[in-house]
C-alpha cells in the first residue's frame, strides 16, 4: 500500500467519524451514549457480519502476505557464503511479535462477533431473571 493511498484512507475515515464518540476521549457532556451505538439487533447482526465478512479475511490475507514478504527478505538478507547479514535475523524476531500481534487481533475480532451475537439474548435473560424474581417478590400477587 502506497503512503499516499494510506493518507487517504485515514482522511476518509477521519471526516466519516467526526463528531462521534472515540475511546480516548470522555463521554459527551450531555450525557448517555454517541448516537452510531449499535443498539438494535439489525445494526448488531451487521456488525458481526462485517467482521466474518471483511475484516478477518482482510487480516488473515494481508496476515499471509506480509510473511511472504518478510520471509523472502530473511532469504534474501541471510546467510550464502556462511555470513549473513544481522538484518535476517531481526527481521525473524519481528515476524514472531507481528505474527502474535495478528492472531490476538483475530481472537479479539471472534470475541467481538461472539459477544454481538449474545448481547441480545442476555438482555432477554437478565429482562426475564429479573422478571421471575420480582413476581415471586410481589405482594400484589398473593392478595
Amino acid at each position: 500500500m502506497a503512503w499516499e493511498e494510506w493518507e487517504q484512507i485515514k482522511a476518509d475515515v477521519t471526516s466519516r467519524h467526526a463528531g462521534q464518540m472515540q475511546l480516548n476521549q470522555l463521554a459527551p457532556a450531555t450525557g448517555g451514549v454517541a448516537p452510531d451505538l449499535a443498539s438494535n439487533p439489525a445494526e448488531k447482526q451487521a456488525a458481526a457480519k462485517a467482521i466474518n465478512d471483511d475484516l478477518e479475511h482482510d487480516v488473515e490475507r494481508d496476515g499471509k502476505h506480509a510473511a511472504e514478504s518478510v520471509n523472502a527478505a530473511v532469504k534474501e538478507f541471510g546467510a550464502r557464503d556462511g555470513y549473513g547479514w544481522e538484518t535476517s535475523r531481526e527481521l525473524k524476531k519481528a515476524h514472531k511479535t507481528w505474527e502474535k500481534q495478528v492472531k490476538a487481533l483475530l481472537s479479539r475480532l471472534a470475541w467481538e462477533k461472539r459477544a454481538l451475537g449474545k448481547t441480545g439474548i442476555d438482555f432477554q435473560n437478565n429482562d426475564l431473571d429479573i422478571a421471575a424474581h420480582l413476581a415471586r417478590q410481589s405482594r400484589i400477587d398473593n392478595c
